[in-house]
Order: structure tokens, then sequence, then C-alpha cells
């Protein structure tokens, strides 16, 4: 009865109890309303209208908000549109910070509307803003455990403000989205209010085990989707001139070419593409000694990449640099989701400094199951020099109710040291609104990694790995402290000849108190046997100030061990905004190390910048310093975005590398860019 009792406790009431989810049916409008913010009465004329208490996935699961929001929806031929009235009687304490696009826009009062537009309680897409007309947009997978929070298109919308509600108007062009095109069709439909000073999550389809789970979404029915009226093609030219220090000015053009030749299919090519603008990679402490992710941030592989984020990620497209051409295909055809890459670029030879080809060939399938679930098949393969590594594999991600989950993947690695090795993983998992709990177990032959990682990600290799997490929050009702969130991860593994490579064992615990300060303390204590086995560890103390409108203010200290070291980390991070336009960051790391024979004791600087005009006309100043490595790297931009997204203006100053770990070497550069669209 006591076991009975605990196990209620710890993993809180399920969500898996079937649901009758509410279902809403979308009026044709007589003619398009002005995206402006204001919801006229005549502009929205005939419109459904939701009148409702959203539902809290938190703070107060299962509970009807506190705030009223009213949501109309319509269609005309070629467009949804969507207005929120979100009422609140303490409007002057709205949270309205993020001003780039696809900023963390969760942090702000915020809205959104999510698309599952083949209703296949798996896939969709998200449309966010908040009281600034912020944009945020992207593409959810695995019935919303994979968000690419990086796909961009071309849609509207417009927020205004009142003494006691905030109101936004969307329009989402049936052009931009991939779906199956007819009369009276039904999609998915998620509605989504965020409330960050009370920490509200609140939902119109009802509660859910997350706030982008899709199978939970409700249905959006009468929708006419008549056939394409947009053109099928797109030609997106652009001109690049850099002029560096000491170098001989360099002109470039180059362009890209988007086909959708049917509701489901897009197809793009790349010559020449340009990728000296990207975001520069922040310095970051690597306390490990294998290899850090860094996200993509190149346009050309951004649609679609939430296909490929599987957990032995057969796909890294970082280990592509700079290509001459490039081409790929993602659609949806029927159940089955596809996308296939090739590209090609000049790498330098193993053994002297002249250039050699490298062509790469990725493809992906995923075919959708009952219940949001998918199978998938991946392959992946380098050629260079006559000789094809990389990968083929397949994978699962199952869900047995709202809660219960499994994912799973077996892949054989293809190379000249690799000769068919194995790699795979089962994971069965627990996930509700409070609750995560997972079993992994990982087995990966020795010899793949080099082969793997021609066109892959992995770490390490030979190794059976054990790997468990228990994560679970609380929320507090009344009294100081608003929320408690408490969690443990414990890693174990060994070579396959039997060999303890590695333990380690990371708990921390997280208070927030509802005055906005925040209490962190984490413990790691781990193993790891290289050329001897080294005992580690750290413990880590936070403390912080979170406004939630965009300011914050953090300190953190951690002493420790790392590898036969004495350790001692310690920073502090700030944001701040000054009226709409201004918003200011900075961060400061030290490490120390004792002995350092490596020489890795460093301060890391990083400061940030950002003038907003408008949501498509900004300045940014980024700058940062690696004493570690005498880095210092500076940048300038400013963009005009005169055909959002991809018909803009930049204009750029940059000293020193914008790649992690990397040495500046770069002089003072001014560079220009404009692309076009056609």
């Amino acid at each position: 009865m006591w076991m009975r009792w605990a196990v209620f406790t710890l993993l809180g009431p399920a969500v898996a109890v079937a649901m009758d989810r509410p279902t809403v049916s979308v009026a044709a409008l007589p003619a398009a309303p002005v995206i402006d913010g204001v919801i006229a009465d005549s502009e929205w004329a005939g419109a459904t209208v939701i009148d409702a208490h959203f539902i809290q996935i938190q703070p107060e699961f299962g509970q009807p908000s506190p705030f009223r929001t009213v949501v109309r929806i319509g269609q005309t031929n070629t467009a949804l549109y969507v207005a929120f009235e979100s009422h609140d009687p303490d409007a002057d304490r709205l949270a309205a910070a993020v001003t780039r696009r696809d900023g963390d826009i969760g942090d702000d009062d915020a809205v959104g509307v999510l698309l599952d537009t083949f209703s296949d309680g798996r896939t969709a897409y998200g449309f966010f803003t908040n009281a600034l007309a912020t944009q945020w947009d992207g593409r959810l997978a695995d019935n919303g455990r994979t968000v690419d929070e990086v796909w961009d298109e071309t849609w509207s919308c417009a927020s205004q403000r009142y003494a006691d509600r905030w109101t936004t108007e969307f329009e989402i062009p049936f052009a931009i989205l991939r779906f199956e095109p007819g009369t009276d069709r039904s999609w998915g439909l998620g509605l989504l209010r965020t409330v960050p000073r009370r920490l509200e999550e609140a939902l119109w389809s009802g509660p859910a085990a997350d706030s982008l789970r899709v199978s939970a979404f409700g249905t959006l029915t009468g929708l006419q989707l008549g056939p394409r009226e947009k053109k099928s093609w797109q030609l997106i030219p652009y001109g690049l001139a850099a002029a560096e220090e000491g170098e001989k000015p360099d002109f470039e053009v180059g362009g890209d070419v988007r086909w959708r030749p049917a509701s489901g299919v897009a197809v793009d090519a790349t010559v020449n593409p340009d990728f000296a603008l990207i975001e520069a990679d922040v310095e970051v402490i690597n306390l490990t000694r294998f290899e850090l992710f860094i996200p993509e941030k190149r346009p050309f592989f951004l649609e679609g990449s939430e296909m490929y984020s599987q957990r032995i990620r057969q796909f890294y497209s970082r280990r592509i640099g700079n290509i001459t051409w490039g081409a790929k295909a993602i659609g949806t055809v029927g159940k089955t989701d596809f996308s296939a890459i090739v590209t090609s670029e000049d790498q330098p030879a193993a053994e002297s400094d002249d250039l050699v080809r490298a062509d790469y060939a990725i493809g992906r399938l995923q075919q959708t199951l009952p219940g949001g679930s998918t199978v998938g098949f991946l392959g992946g393969t380098r050629r260079r020099e006559g000789i094809d590594q990389g990968s083929v594999g397949v994978d699962a991600t199952l869900f047995f109710t709202e809660t219960l989950g499994f994912t799973g993947q077996l892949l054989t690695v293809h190379g000249p040291t690799a000769k068919g090795g194995l790699a795979w993983f089962v994971r069965p998992s627990y996930d509700s609104a409070r609750t995560h709990f997972h079993v992994r177990y990982t087995d990966l032959d020795p010899g793949i990694r080099d082969d793997f990682n021609a066109v892959g990600f992995l770490r390490d290799d030979d190794r059976r790995e054990l790997d468990t997490n228990l994560t679970r929050n609380f929320f507090i009702e009344s009294g100081r402290v608003e929320k408690v969130e408490a969690g443990a991860n414990y890693n174990r593994f060994y070579s396959q000849s039997g060999t303890l490579r590695a333990w380690e064992l990371d708990a921390e615990v997280e208070v927030t108190f509802r005055s906005g300060i925040e209490v962190e303390i984490g413990r790691i204590d781990d193993y790891q046997l290289f050329e001897k086995g080294f005992r580690n560890d750290r413990t880590t103390v936070e403390v912080g100030w979170d406004g939630r409108d965009g300011r914050s203010v953090r300190v953190f200290a951690a002493r420790g061990v790392n590898f036969d070291s004495a350790l001692t980390l310690y920073g502090a991070r700030a944001t701040w905004l000054f009226g709409d336009p201004w918003r200011l960051g900075y961060s400061l790391t030290r490490l120390e190390l004792d002995p350092d024979p490596e020489g890795d004791t460093t301060w890391i600087h990083v400061f940030e910048a950002m003038y907003t005009f408008n949501p498509d006309l900004f300045v940014k100043l980024f700058a940062q310093t690696n004493s570690a490595i005498d880095k210092v790297n500076v940048r300038v931009v400013g963009v005009w975005r005169f055909k959002p997204p991809f018909g803009s203006l930049q204009l750029a100053y940059q000293r020193g590398t914008s790649e992690a770990g990397e040495v500046s070497t770069q002089g003072d550069t001014v560079f220009t860019k404009i692309s076009w669209v056609f």
C-alpha cells in the first residue's frame, strides 16, 4: 500500500486518460482582414469565435486559466486568419522583451497557433508572437518532442496593447504550408498562451503532458483548400562584397532556387551559397575530453532539420564546410515523410595542401503510425578520394499512451575502419506535465567513430552504456516558494571487453521564489578512464533574479577536481532592456585549473547589444574574448529585411574568427550582402 502511494505521489496523475478534444469549424471570410493588431468587428464579421479560459499545463495543471482569451478564426482562398484578444487585468505588467525573430518568445507574454496540417498527431507548424509582434516560427516532429526553431517562412502578424488586454492578428498563407488540398478538410489545431509572471502555460485544447504535444491538439474542420495560387518557383539571388585588412577585395554571387511542385513537396537548390554572415558561435567551457555539439545556423540546412534529430545523430550538417553546390527535397506523401540532401565541398587533402572533392548524400524516410508513433530509415555517406564513409540505420519512436513512450535505433557503419560495425540503443520513458523518467541502454562497437563522423556526430565508441534520469517539478500554491524542480541522472559504461570506462552521478535542485529569486544547487561525481582512472567532482551554486520581463541577473560559482587539477569556476550573466528598442546582455566566465598543463585557465567575456527599429530592421553588436587562446571577436551587423525573411540587405563589420574554439586570425573586415526574391 505504501509503495503504491509513493509511486502515485512521485509520478503524479497520468494524463493518458482518453479525452474528448475540442473541435471548431473555420468560417469563410468575405475579405482578408487588415493585419494591424486592431480586431475590427467589420473585418472579422462571421469569423468563428472561441471565448474561453484556456486550460493550464502549469502552474495549476488541468485548471482553467484565470485569464480570459477570445480567439477568432477565419479563412480566405489564400490564407488562414487567427485573432487573439488576451484579457489581462494587470496589462501594465506584460512581459514584452524579445525583439529578434525566432528569439525565446516563451519568456514573454505570448500567443501561438499550431497547425497539424496532415492530421497525423505527430508533426505541426508553429507560429508565435508577443505584444511587440516579434515572430517565432518552427516545425514540430516526434509528437512535439523535437522542435526545429530555425524554419522560417513569410507570414504576418501585428499586436496592440490596451489598458486591460492585448490583441494580435495572424495571417498564415496556405502557400507556405505543406498539406493535402481538398474541400472540407480537417487539421489538428493548437492554441497556446503564456503568462510568464505566474509561470503559466495554457492550452485551448485541454490538459496535455506538454504544451507542444501534437496528439493532444483540438481539431479545425471545414477548411476549403484549393489549388495553390502562388507560383511554384522562387529565385533568391545574392551578391556579396567583402574587404579584409591586408587582403584583396572579394566579390561573389550565388543563389537559391526554391521549387514547390505540390502542397506537400519542397525542392531547394543552391549554388555557391554564402555562409560568411552566419551568427558567431559563442565561446563555452568544455570540461570533458569529448567534442562539443554546435547547432547549425546556415540557411540551406535548416528546413527539415527536425527529421535528423536522432539520439545517435547520423547526420550532423556542421561536418560539411563551405559547399560549392547543394540540393535537397523534403515532403510528405500520405503518411510518409521524406528528405534527401546531396551536396559537395572542396576539402584539404590528407597529406598535402591540395584540395580534394568530397560529395555527400543523405536520405531520410519516416512512416507515421497511429498515435503519433513513427518508424524511420536514414542513410548518409561521404565519398572522398574514392572512399565511402557513413552509416545506414532504422529507428522508431513509439507512444503507447499519452505518457508512456519508447525510442530505439539500430545502424551499421561503413568505411575503411568500421567494417560493418553496429550501434544501437533502446529507451523506454515516462513523460507527464510534472515528471520525466527514462532508462536507456546503448551499445557502440569499437572503431566506428571515425567513419561514422564523416557525416554524423558520435562523441565516443567502444561502449556498453546504461543511463537513467528522473526529474520532477512541484508548484507551490501559496507562500514565498513558487516552484521546486529536482532531478538526478546516473550514467555508467563499459568497453565491449568489459572494462569499466566511466560512471557519473549528476543531481540538482532549483528553487524559484515568487519574488523572482532563483537558487540552484548541483553536484557531479564521476569516474573516467583514459590514460589512467580519474575521479572528478564538482559542486555548483547559482543564484539569480528573473524579472520575467526581459531583465535578469545571475551569478554562479563551482569548486571541484577535474582530471587531477583543482577546479574553480565562477561567473555572471545579465540581460536588460531599455524600452522596446534596446536589449543588452553580458556574461563572464572564469575557469581556473591548478595544475594547468594544457593552458586551459581562461577568462571569457561575451557582450551583446541590439537596437530594433522594427521586427525587420535592427542593428546588433556582438563581442567576445577568450584569454586561453588570445581570441578577440567583434561583429557589428545591420539587417534590413525588406522582403522577409529572405529578401534582405546586410551590412557588417567583423574582426576575429567566429568559430568556437578557434584563434582569432581575421583582420578588420567589412561585408555587404543583398538578397532578392523573385
